[in-house]
């Protein structure tokens, strides 16, 4: 009988729970049966929970024809995170990893009319706390289901099919002794015998272990490992083959991943042969996911060829007796494809998921067996669902709504969705800043998104005009993190985790070239002494801009302040390093954000002085760099539960400073938004005066302070507007939420706003959604 075997691959968790759990995008999982392709999608139903998408053949192109869901699709559940396929028969796993003990595996037979939902595999003596459906496999009547705890311990549940009814029939345990096992995070099952991957034992280096189905149940025949060392993550996916077992070493740092052969000789089954990437480089990810059939054997490389990815096809009758090999890659290859993330196949189709691609929206590859080898591929994928703009007129917040989005006191004047300011499929926006343009009085947003920059003009607010792009350093992947600042007329612009893209200058007065047709802009100057920066600051009142967070090349100054001076704006020029070694995670005095400002507060010790607020990952950092050559620590304070201490702003008496902590409620260490208060009227020792904890329990962004109002940019929550008048207790007095529904602590939804037009319209972006413009009640009307 002829049978395909889809093998289920783990990404390495911090906690011992699969990576792959994460992996939200479209083809996070991946299957083949019969004339169909299954697409799986974690999240995209019409009830925000996940959809297993069914695609066939028609006229030589692959189409959607239907989709599964489960019975009762909830928001979060998760479904499709696992596909399982043996010929007529599906297992689909839903797992949020926020509520484990919802976590279903869902049993489908294929008949004439289509995919029939024939219940769930309820396990039996599940430890509390496990999550069921990290891996799964099926062969035949027997299906493996892997489970996983935050604890890193592992357990694998056997399921067999007697007279049409699934009953557990074995609870396979670690037998080993690490702590953290990764035990059932990978698993190949076919016919009796049943590989489990444990990549996280023994420092990483891993171990698979094989079971087999005899007289007396259930029972471990062997224990394989590898030489591989530390972090070879062997065990991180298996395949069982025709005659043999691979286990695969995906080596997901800087080594060459690799694919180990055994045969079995005497009943015992040992290394015959190593397979690896006749091309392959460090970081490749060769054998992190794998799929087998017959003699022939497909391997994912996610990150070979600068993360394009590729999937190796290799042919033969055994280890040591391969007899050819090749390489099956994207069309139009990118960085940042990931190709071979999953990986399936089944009567002459093979299929790669690629969740991460498209800033982790997710395509998947559909590739046909000719005679000439591999079809090009077809590429699948579902669009963004988002919202349509709002245009032409100003929307009143009534019964605390605007159109869909929650709201009190504040109007929506308008919304700009992501595409619409010219990102590409699947890009966010993060950061966001203005420009009063001083001849025309012309008020523009400058937008950061993941792949660039927007320009839009906001002078009327019901109708913004998005006028210009500024694309990415060319050089440089796409970014979540993108932040800009304005100096006389120019925009500087940064971002993390992108390489080399240094420091873009681009001279705002170009915008009044706009006559109604969007423009593509150069840069006007690239500044190259940083690579990824996380932050740029600038204080307007000495000419000088402090790069923060900078790493991965360049001068990073310990990833504290990178100081610049761009008094003649188009010529920024190195002027020091600032970085207290007291501070931040490292204890480099890592900045992740600042405040740099000319002093005017109470401490007369040190007015006039050109004073920066740091934070610092760990604490308040405050420093006098007056002299650029000699910076000098003022102070250092830090605050009980301590996450990631993120950004902040003074108050404009510059007597207190209110702080963000982003982590702090979503590693369940406060159970409300909190907000930091300092009192920085003694430089040398700040107090933390309060902290503030609002009604709502989202993770908080960036803030900012005009006159006695605090603007939170709260992620899912969306803007919070404070009054602080009463300094140590801040009242919520209106407020504008992004993203409709839960307001949970996680990171979607308005990263940043920008407050200090004289229009009094609040810029507000929002990762996934795009641009609001807004207006709280009170400030002057929109005309």
């Amino acid at each position: 009988m002829r049978k395909a075997r889809i093998v289920a691959a783990l990404a390495i968790g911090g906690l011992g729970v699969p990576g792959l759990l994460t992996a939200q995008g479209f083809a996070s999982s991946v299957g083949v049966a019969g004339d169909q392709v299954l697409v799986a999608q974690v999240r995209g139903g019409d009830a925000g929970g996940g959809v297993v998408y069914i695609y066939t053949q028609s006229g030589g192109d692959w189409v959607e024809t239907g989709s599964l869901t489960p019975p009762e699709p909830s928001e979060g559940d998760g479904f499709g995170v696992n596909l399982a396929v043996s010929e007529d028969r599906l297992l689909v796993a839903a797992v949020n990893p926020q509520s484990p003990e919802n976590a279903a595996i869902h049993v489908y037979s294929r008949t004439a009319d289509g995919w029939r939902h024939d219940g769930q595999l309820v396990g039996e003596s599940v430890p509390e706390g496990m999550i069921l459906g990290v891996a799964i496999a099926v062969s035949g009547d027997v299906a493996a289901i892997g489970g996983a705890s935050q604890s890193g311990a592992g357990t694998v549940f056997i399921f067999r099919q007697t007279n049409g009814a699934w009953a557990q029939e074995a609870m396979l345990e670690y037998p080993g002794e690490d702590e953290m096992s990764g035990f059932g995070g990978a698993l190949a099952l076919s016919g009796g015998t049943l590989v489990i991957g444990a990549p996280l034992t023994a420092s990483r280096s891993g171990t698979a272990y094989v079971f087999e189905d005899g007289t007396d149940g259930w029972s471990m025949t062997a224990e394989l490992t590898s030489d591989g060392g530390d972090n070879s993550f062997f065990g991180i996916s298996a395949a069982v083959g025709a005659d043999r077992v691979l286990v695969g070493a995906g080596s997901p740092f800087d080594q060459p991943g690799s694919v180990v052969a055994f045969t079995r000789q005497d009943g015992e089954w040992t290394e015959a042969g190593r397979l690896a990437a006749f091309d392959g480089g460090g970081g490749d990810q060769f054998g992190s996911t794998m799929a087998t059939e017959g003699q022939t054997l497909w391997v994912g490389a996610p990150g070979a060829n600068g993360r394009r990815g590729a999937i190796y096809e290799f042919t033969g009758s055994g280890p040591d007796g391969w007899t050819s090999v090749s390489k099956v890659t994207a069309p139009e290859p990118e960085a940042g494809d990931w190709m071979g993330t999953v990986v399936a196949h089944a009567n002459g189709v093979l299929v790669s998921g690629m969740p991460r691609d498209d800033y982790g929206l997710g395509t998947a590859l559909i590739f046909d067996r000719t005679a000439d080898g591999w079809s090009e591929g077809r590429s699948v994928f579902r669009e963004a669902e988002g919202f349509d703009p709002v245009l032409g007129g100003e929307v009143t917040c009534a019964e605390g709504e605007a159109t869909v989005f929650g709201c009190s006191d504040v109007d929506l004047v308008s919304f700009v969705p992501v595409e619409d300011l010219g990102g590409a499929r699947g890009v966010r926006v993060n950061d966001v800043w203005g420009w009063t343009d001083p001849v025309t009085s012309r008020d523009y947003a400058i937008v950061g998104r993941m792949d660039g920059t927007s320009f839009v003009d906001v002078t009327d607010p019901v109708n913004p005009v998005v006028v210009g792009n500024l694309p990415k350093t060319e050089s440089s992947p796409g970014s979540a993190w993108r932040d800009m600042k304005v100096y006389m007329d120019h925009v500087y612009i940064v971002a993390d985790g992108a390489a080399a893209h240094g420091m873009q200058v681009f001279d705002l007065t170009r915008l009044r070239d706009f006559s109604g047709t969007m423009l593509t802009f150069d840069v006007d100057v690239h500044y190259d002494l940083l690579h990824s920066v996380h932050n740029i600051v600038i204080n307007e009142e000495t000419g000088f801009a402090y790069a923060v967070g900078a790493s991965g090349g360049g001068d990073t100054c310990g990833g504290g302040l990178h100081m610049i001076d761009i008094r003649e704006p188009k010529n920024p020029t190195f002027a020091g390093c600032f970085a207290d070694p007291n501070t931040g995670r490292r204890g480099t005095g890592y900045s992740h954000d600042a405040q740099c400002v000319i002093y005017s507060g109470p401490d007369e010790e040190h007015a006039d002085k050109e004073i920066c607020f740091g934070s610092n990952e760990t604490a308040l950092s405050i420093a006098d760099v007056t002299d650029k050559e000699n910076p000098v620590v003022l102070g250092m304070a830090s605050y009980p539960n301590v996450a990631y201490t993120h950004q902040g702003w003074l108050t404009e008496d510059q007597s207190y400073f209110y702080m963000n902590d982003e982590l702090d409620e979503v590693q369940g260490l406060v159970s409300n938004t909190r907000t930091l208060i300092w009192d920085v009227r003694d430089l040398d020792e700040p107090l933390l005066l309060k902290e503030h904890f609002s009604e709502n329990t989202s993770s908080d962004h960036n803030l900012y302070i005009r006159d006695n109002l605090m603007y939170q940019s709260n992620y899912n929550s969306g803007l919070r507007v404070f009054d602080i008048t009463d300094i140590e207790n801040p009242r919520e007095v209106a407020f504008f939420d992004t993203v409709p529904g839960e307001d949970s602590p996680s990171m979607d939804g308005s990263w940043s706003n920008y407050p200090f037009f004289e229009s009094g319209i609040i810029v507000v972006t929002s990762g996934r959604q795009g641009m609001f413009l807004v207006r709280k009640r009170d400030r002057t009307p929109v005309s």
